[in-house]
């Protein structure tokens, strides 16, 4: 199944963009606000959607480039970026990234793109991640770790996420306690980086 940009711009104007929380991921919050939040850098978003979280981490004070296939999206989340936020935000197909970005990015972010795409493209969409972000970058994900038939949204599980990032070290992998309730239980918070040598 190949899901276009036609296909994501109709749910938008559809209004069946249900994954669209119109406010930053909680765990994310909670992430920025620990002593252990990650420092800011230059940061890719990945299907930023209206780019609720690209712009709590632009808040602050990351440089954000955010992807979307949709272009009402793209309209939505550049018409919110405030005078104080590093940010931008480009129609991209997310696979053709790595032409236009390799080596770019010192951190990659994820949440629910990565259940928006066909299974069959997830090795490539972890290439993808790997080939963007600089030596000794950083992967952070919210993954909806569900085991609903179907999709989108399509299902995962915490092993085959450590597996699609076997060339990453973890720093933090954790089930958060503040996920909204549509999804409670069911995601996993993690920070990984890119490892500098293989073993």
């Amino acid at each position: 199944m190949t899901l276009t940009a036609d296909f994501w711009e109709g749910r938008y104007q559809d209004g069946t963009a249900r994954w669209d929380l119109g406010q930053p991921a909680p765990p994310f919050v909670s992430l920025l606000n620990s002593p252990e939040a990650p420092k800011p850098g230059r940061m890719a978003v990945l299907g930023a959607g209206r780019g609720h979280d690209a712009l709590l981490f632009a808040d602050r004070g990351f440089d954000v480039v955010g992807f979307d296939f949709a272009p009402s999206a793209v309209s939505e989340a550049t018409a919110a970026i405030q005078p104080h936020q590093s940010a931008q935000f480009l129609q991209r197909d997310i696979f053709e990234l790595g032409r236009e970005f390799a080596g770019s990015f010192d951190y990659v972010l994820e949440h629910t793109c990565y259940c928006a795409i066909d299974p069959s493209q997830r090795s490539e969409y972890g290439q993808v991640i790997q080939t963007i972000l600089r030596p000794g970058g950083s992967f952070i994900g919210l993954f909806w770790a569900h085991s609903k038939p179907g999709g989108p949204p399509f299902g995962t599980t915490p092993d085959e996420i450590k597996q699609m990032f076997a060339t990453f070290d973890p720093i933090l992998f954790e089930q958060p306690t503040n996920s909204v309730d549509s999804r409670k239980d069911e995601e996993y918070l993690v920070w990984f980086q890119l490892k500098l040598t293989k073993d």
